[in-house]
């Protein structure tokens, strides 16, 4: 039997990852593709795993950010062929008859298994993927910039389709990670006048000068600068008619509803890894705001995201600080949580 390394969480608790010697997956339904990964992104949940704070069931493959090459395709498989380029939707086991997949909400579904947590992931050199969630790579686009598309697609759907940006809204992002100044990306692709990225002392060496260089000219650290001040200042007094609340931090989450005007919108993306927080609810419903929680994808946003990265319009590459094999996992794992990396790719 072919074997592949894949970098495994073998057990519950803390840590237990470890790369291990695994079959090559094969083709079990008509309907599915087997893909030669050719790039894997490290996302924050791949992080929470490796410290117990997401649901998993081990042993299991991490990774669910991939891109790649089919190079076999199930009896049943029309519309991809071997030597397509494709990434995938992790929606993998939605049972198809739920109210939430018969609404086309497939990705909530509670039955869904996506890879990297419920079934094996990309962090290996094959992965089988069904038709039905696949996307094609625009030509020009390389693997590693396909494989930043999953979360893009995430934020592009939070910010842009659910909670949305209306033209001249000052929108403020919390939070200068990944995900944050994708957001602020997408804050300007909806026509935002202003969009505040804010950030603390920790992200001075990397993430706010990433979002300088991305034309963020209001990319601030808050321990240094009145954020509330300046979001009076460009609003009119109002307040700010957009916060992306993308970094988990509790100090920051409250801050959210500090910032927003009176029915402004909170697009809530940063997970906390927490049991619970603290949280001033009545300060959130005397400001008379929104508060839109996010998880996942809707079919959607994918094609509309592959179309702005390839367009250039979202500028994935700039958000890339790793790309190594996936032997040194450890050591890009111990980056990307120490904030000294943006979006990391593995190559396996």
């Amino acid at each position: 039997m072919a074997t592949m390394k894949a970098l495994v969480k073998t057990a519950k608790g803390v840590g237990h990852v470890e790369l291990q010697d695994k079959p090559v997956p094969v083709i079990r339904g008509g309907d599915e593709v087997l893909i030669a990964v050719k790039a894997a992104g490290i996302c924050g949940t791949d992080i929470h795993i490796l410290h117990d704070e997401f649901p998993y069931w081990p042993p299991v493959i991490l990774g669910h950010e991939f891109s790649g090459e089919i190079v076999e395709v199930g009896p049943q498989v029309t519309g991809f062929k071997v030597g397509d380029r494709v990434i995938g939707e992790p929606h993998t086991r939605a049972c198809g008859k739920c109210y939430l997949c018969r609404t086309g909400n497939r990705q909530i579904c509670p039955e869904k298994r996506s890879p990297g947590w419920g079934i094996d992931g990309a962090f290996a050199k094959f992965i089988v993927m069904p038709e039905v969630l696949l996307h094609r790579i625009p030509e020009g686009m390389s693997y590693d910039e396909a494989a930043v598309v999953e979360p893009a697609a995430n934020v592009f759907q939070d910010v842009l389709l659910r909670t949305r940006v209306d033209p001249g809204d000052v929108v403020v992002v919390l939070g200068p990670g990944p995900i944050g100044l994708m957001a602020a990306m997408c804050a300007r692709l909806g026509g935002a006048k202003a969009v505040i990225v804010a950030g603390t002392n920790r992200d001075e060496e990397l993430r706010l000068p990433t979002a300088r260089k991305l034309g963020f000219d209001q990319a601030i650290n808050v321990q240094q600068q009145d954020l509330p001040a300046l979001v009076t200042q460009l609003s009119g007094g109002r307040g700010a008619d957009l916060v992306v609340e993308a970094s988990g931090a509790e100090p920051a989450i409250n801050q959210a509803v500090q910032l927003i005007r009176k029915q402004g919108r909170i697009a809530v993306i940063g997970m906390t890894g927490k049991p619970q927080i603290a949280f001033k609810w009545d300060a959130a419903i005397f400001r008379d705001c929104r508060i839109d929680f996010h998880i996942s994808t809707a079919f959607e946003c994918w094609d509309r995201t592959l179309a702005m990265a390839a367009s250039g319009q979202l500028n994935l590459k700039a958000l890339i600080s790793h790309r190594e094999p996936l032997e040194k996992w450890k050591t890009v794992f111990e980056d990307v949580e120490a904030q000294r990396g943006l979006k990391a790719i593995l190559i396996p």
